[in-house]
């Protein structure tokens, strides 16, 4: 499987969730969460023209002509979510295409800002590379890593396969 924002976004979160859903282990169909952020990205897609566009591997929230715009609906895992809009705008750097970044959370719980900007510059493009060559490392692994164990767990699509 090519590397994709949503292993990104997990490798960050939770290396076992990655390797999950980089194996195609999919539980995804039963959380909430991840409902809720589904019907938050299709009400932003029909109020939006320029709204989920697909590029190679990746599914881009919005573009402008100034920013690369990822909606989230919760600020939980803001470096997560940083990371993931990196991976972006490489794809896009790499096709030649100069954007910066912006991050829009619809909840915020954690963070000051609704909205956070992020670049890409040489040094994060340099070690997004090595990110991506760690989650193909840990995707080629023959068994999930181990449980994590964290409050976070709790509200994971994931949590009755690695709990019960």
């Amino acid at each position: 499987m090519k590397v994709n924002g949503t292993l990104i976004n997990y490798f960050f979160h939770c290396k076992r969730q990655c390797w999950f859903h980089g194996n195609r282990i999919n539980l995804e169909d039963n959380s909430e969460d991840v409902k809720i952020g589904k019907a938050i990205h299709e009400e932003k897609k029909e109020k939006s023209k320029n709204s989920e566009i697909t590029i190679d591997n990746i599914k881009i929230d919005k573009l402008t002509e100034e920013y690369l715009i990822e909606i989230k609906k919760s600020d939980a895992d803001v470096e997560a979510a940083k990371w993931q809009l990196l991976l972006y705008l490489k794809v896009l750097k790499d096709k030649g295409i100069e954007r910066k970044g912006k991050l829009e959370f619809v909840e915020k719980n954690k963070t000051a800002n609704k909205v956070i900007y992020v670049e890409i510059t040489e040094d994060n493009y340099k070690q997004l590379n090595e990110i991506i060559e760690d989650i193909e490392a840990l995707l080629d692994r023959e068994k999930a890593p181990e449980v994590i164990n964290e409050a976070k767990c709790k509200k994971c699509s994931y949590y009755e396969y690695c709990y019960i």
